[in-house]
């Protein structure tokens, strides 16, 4: 199942006995991978951003199956201001703190490796070559596999990328953005100031590097493409996005199938890796069904083409 699971809310708002049973049933479909961050949900009172390894870390632990799953973590983007709700005070990505980060999220998720280890948002002020050096020594002992890098526009990951060959360093084989089927604003601001949106340069460079892998996040929009409460995102607001959702339901009520099916399923079809964050019995299964959908170069070009 080419669907990574997002992990934000387990172990808080998903209790942990919702949480398990949600990870118990995306195995038994064929899921495997497993996506969270050293600080999820660290915007929510009360919570410091240990609590979704945590939880993932329990279940690891209670069912014995770490070799089963993949489990991607992040680094950077943890406050180092107890209490805090937003980025102004993010760990970052110098080497101290990787090699301290790294040691706190295998305690939390109870595993001695990491399948991908991500640079959770950008670090300007710390060299390349000092980032890129703290997760080869992760790599060279095993406790992580591969990396990837997170909201990092295609320019600089194209600089990290040839930083890494030129010192024979691990070199970043994954990617993550928010992405979606539709397609933001020409110049629109995100309120979601941590977030970095796809761009048709890091497609471009995606498409010229079989290496590297795209996962998406954000996929479904807060729910905006099929719950009446939740509204399109400002960012989409312009005529395109009419004739995209036009057409995206012409698909969905082709196949039987949901916007959100659809959208995951167009996404799949690039190789793009979606997250999907779930809550509920119900939106796992949801997306489960995605992963058994399958559209035809028709409905593909149908979707391209809108816009």
């Amino acid at each position: 199942m080419n669907i990574a699971l997002g992990t934000i809310p387990f172990g808080t708002a998903v209790d942990l006995g919702t949480t398990f049973a949600i990870l118990d049933r995306f195995v038994e479909a064929g899921g495997t991978r497993i996506d969270t961050a050293n600080n999820y949900p660290f915007w929510v009172e009360g919570c410091t951003g240990d609590e979704s390894e945590q939880a993932i870390g329990a279940w690891l632990a209670a069912r014995g199956n770490r070799d089963e799953v993949f489990i991607s973590t992040k680094v950077g983007a943890r406050p180092t201001v107890p209490g805090a709700v937003t980025l102004d005070s993010a760990e970052g990505l110098s080497a101290a703190t990787i090699a301290e980060a790294a040691e706190g999220s295998l305690t939390r998720l109870r595993t001695d490796y990491i399948d991908v280890y991500w640079s959770h948002i950008e670090d300007r002020s710390v060299p390349f070559e000092e980032t890129l050096r703290a997760f080869d020594e992760l790599a060279q002992v095993g406790k992580v596999r591969a990396i990837g890098a997170s909201n990092m526009p295609a320019w600089r990951l194209e600089r990290a990328r040839n930083v890494s060959a030129a010192h024979g360093l691990t070199p970043y084989t994954y990617v993550q953005q928010r992405h979606t089927y539709l397609r933001p604003r020409p110049g629109a601001k995100l309120p979601e100031s941590g977030h970095t949106l796809v761009s048709d340069d890091l497609l471009g460079y995606l498409a010229a590097e079989p290496d590297l892998t795209l996962w998406a996040y954000n996929t479904l929009m807060f729910g905006a493409y099929t719950r009446p409460d939740r509204p399109v995102p400002e960012v989409y607001d312009h005529p395109g996005t009419t004739r995209r959702l036009k057409v995206l339901q012409e698909v969905a009520d082709e196949l039987g199938a949901t916007r959100n099916q659809v959208v995951l399923a167009w996404l799949m079809a690039d190789g793009i890796v979606p997250i999907v964050g779930v809550s509920t019995m119900e939106q796992l299964e949801e997306a489960i069904g995605a992963a058994e959908l399958k559209l035809d170069e028709d409905a593909r070009a149908r979707m391209d083409a809108a816009a």
